[in-house]
């Protein structure tokens, strides 16, 4: 597996010339940016798709603040999804009020190139922690070994279906669209048909037991993707 999955990082910056410059320092990365300049316009592409790390500027001309759209998406079923202020407020006041609504990070600008990226790698390693073992029981995940076994027994998994489980898991209870699967399991370069992650989604509600009766479910998400979640019992 990799050592590390291609990031896709949602940037809303109206200032274009800053907009231009991060989205080059994060695609020279290697990383998938894609730059919004208002907040309806950012909103209407969170609903249809998903991404691994926001970036948002507080201050923007026209529409909701970058403060708004914090609370926005912290209200959302991705809210665990990391943020990042970049913005030219620096009033210790504006970035406890940033860190308390929910943001995992704050930048002052002029930010710096390699700062931003490293913050950015962080984010996304924190949220998804890339470990030799991943328990989620009856599911244990050998990474080493690139083996899954439920209840200590191993199950076949071909290796895309071994790829996509994991990275299901280790993004449980997110939104994650067809095309962010696409990207992060088959590659930037992948060809394929969306139709591909459901076939192969399918296969895993069967190999897996990803099913409603079961404490693990894998639901589709009409015209979006999928959500693995855990059951609940109420006490």
């Amino acid at each position: 597996m990799a050592e590390f999955q291609t990031l896709r990082i949602a940037l809303l910056e109206d200032d274009e010339d800053q907009a231009e410059r991060v989205s080059s320092w994060i695609i020279d990365k290697g990383y998938q940016c894609s730059v919004f300049n208002a907040a309806d316009e950012f909103q209407r592409a969170f609903r249809k798709t998903s991404f691994d790390v926001v970036v948002l500027d507080w201050t923007l001309e026209t529409g909701s603040s970058g403060l708004e759209v914090l609370h926005w998406i912290r209200k959302t079923l991705t809210s665990d999804i990391p943020i990042i202020f970049v913005t030219a407020r620096q009033a210790e006041e504006d970035i406890v009020t940033a860190l308390q609504a929910g943001a995992d990070d704050y930048l002052a600008k002029p930010v710096r190139q390699h700062e931003l990226l490293a913050r950015l790698q962080a984010l996304a390693r924190r949220a998804q922690p890339e470990t030799e073992v991943l328990e989620c029981p009856p599911y244990t995940f050998d990474t080493a070994n690139r083996q899954v076994l439920i209840d200590g027994e191993p199950v076949r998994l071909t290796e895309k279906e071994y790829e996509l489980a994991v990275f299901l898991f280790r993004n449980r209870g997110r939104v994650l669209s067809r095309q962010h699967l696409l990207t992060s399991v088959w590659g930037t370069s992948a060809e394929l048909n969306t139709r591909t992650v459901d076939t192969h989604a399918s296969r895993l509600r069967k190999k897996l037991k990803l099913l409603a009766s079961e404490r693990w479910k894998l639901t589709s998400i009409y015209q979006h993707g999928y959500r693995l979640e855990e059951h609940t019992t109420s006490a």
